[in-house]
């Protein structure tokens, strides 16, 4: 028996529906805009209260609407349904020399393990913020689908599953659809009625949540036996950066001296921020000026509190600054946004402070997963992603 199943009853777009996925933006009026351009994009329903005709309304307030626009999408034939499908996916990079895959399918929610002493070979290994995750149940129950799958890296029979999927795209045809990102990619779906021998393989080893935490945790939370997902392989990704921005309500010379004080001694950098190129020292950009800071070093047996990430939250934010990770004046920002980007949000007034931290490596990554240990909130930003809206699955 394998834990990877068909999609009962999908929606598959015929054009125009795909998006970003909706937690990928550090400003929600990136999503307003985006929907206003195109009124049929998937971020109109998954995030409703950031719709144009919406906007200022709760979330909750906007989930009628959500249900709406969703069955007039449907309607108008922006999605075809297809029963006992698996979609095969493929991203390609614009030059054509790399390509990605993964495959739509449906997973069992009751494999989700977050211990050593939880059975289950789906490992959810990252913290969440828990108003994320019932603002997902309250939207999948009223919508009674799902939009944004979780992506799931198949670590076992990774290798295997790669060639099969290249493979059954080879042997797929034209595409049911294909989708252009921002960078220039183009994810193209095709459907595979049935695909017992893409599950079996997909289903041979532990999956690991390379994206998606909070919607695994509202497929538990909702009740749901399956949840969406698109399971992929270690070939396909790589992990990017994972920045912040954050409001301060304290001055530079006041930061330094906290700085200081907690072990972390700043030191001018020439010219504008960048990326650390490996762990152990972050930088800061504020008031028009770079900072090298070398976090403190901490003598624990405990790889995660000695993470680049772990440190930055409980150090820098939590105890230079006095905030909680899930304050509001602290924005999350991914690798899709580069460190000039950074730069001018603190330049413009958007933000005061701009943290930037080497990306996680893979051996970390895998390490704190075998362990079956949470990584730190927000600390890998995997790329590139499976668009939102290409696929829904009825629950």
């Amino acid at each position: 028996m394998t834990i990877v199943h068909p999609i009962n009853r999908a929606w598959i777009t015929t054009g125009g529906t795909g998006a970003q996925n909706y937690d990928e933006f550090a400003d929600d009026a990136e999503i307003t805009a985006i929907i206003a351009d195109n009124p049929r994009s998937a971020l109109a329903v998954e995030m409703p209260h950031l719709a144009p005709d919406t906007l200022g309304r709760s979330f909750a307030d906007s989930l009628a609407a959500a249900a709406e626009r969703l069955a007039d999408a449907k309607t108008a034939g922006s999605y075809t349904p297809a029963e006992q499908v698996i979609v095969l996916y493929r991203i390609a990079d614009p030059d054509g020399d790399n390509a990605a895959y993964g495959m739509y399918c449906m997973v069992d929610t009751d494999q989700i393990s977050t211990s050593p002493e939880e059975p289950g070979l789906v490992i959810r290994n990252e913290d969440v913020f828990i108003e994320k995750v019932r603002e997902r149940v309250a939207l999948a129950s009223t919508l009674g689908n799902l939009l944004s799958p979780v992506l799931l890296l198949q670590t076992g029979t990774g290798d295997a599953l790669h060639d099969a999927l290249e493979r059954a795209v080879a042997d797929a045809g034209e595409p049911a659809a294909t989708d252009v990102d921002g960078a220039g990619r183009t994810h193209a779906i095709w459907t595979v009625r049935g695909g017992e021998e893409l599950c079996r393989i997909a289903g041979g080893g532990e999956l690991v949540v390379a994206d998606g935490n909070h919607r695994s945790l509202a497929a538990q939370t909702g009740g749901y036996p399956r949840f969406l997902a698109v399971i992929t392989t270690p070939e396909s990704l790589v992990i990017a950066p994972y920045n912040r921005l954050i409001k301060l309500s304290i001055g530079v010379t006041e930061l330094g001296d906290r700085l200081r004080a907690a072990g972390m001694q700043p030191e001018p950098v020439a010219g504008g921020p960048s990326v650390p190129p490996a762990g152990g020292t972050i930088q800061l950009y504020l008031g028009g000026e770079t900072y090298s800071v070398k976090l403190p070093v901490e003598n624990s047996a405990d790889l995660v509190d000695t993470m680049d990430h772990a440190l930055v939250e409980r150090v820098l934010v939590g105890d230079v600054l006095g905030l909680d990770a899930g304050d509001k004046r602290i924005v999350y920002v991914g690798g899709d946004y580069p460190a000039e980007w950074l730069r001018d949000q603190v330049d413009a007034g958007h933000a005061d402070l701009a943290v930037l931290i080497a990306p996680v490596t893979v051996d970390e990554f895998v390490a704190v997963n075998l362990a079956r240990q949470k990584m730190p909130r927000k600390s890998t930003w995997f790329t590139p992603k499976a668009r939102g809206g290409l696929v829904v699955a009825e629950i």
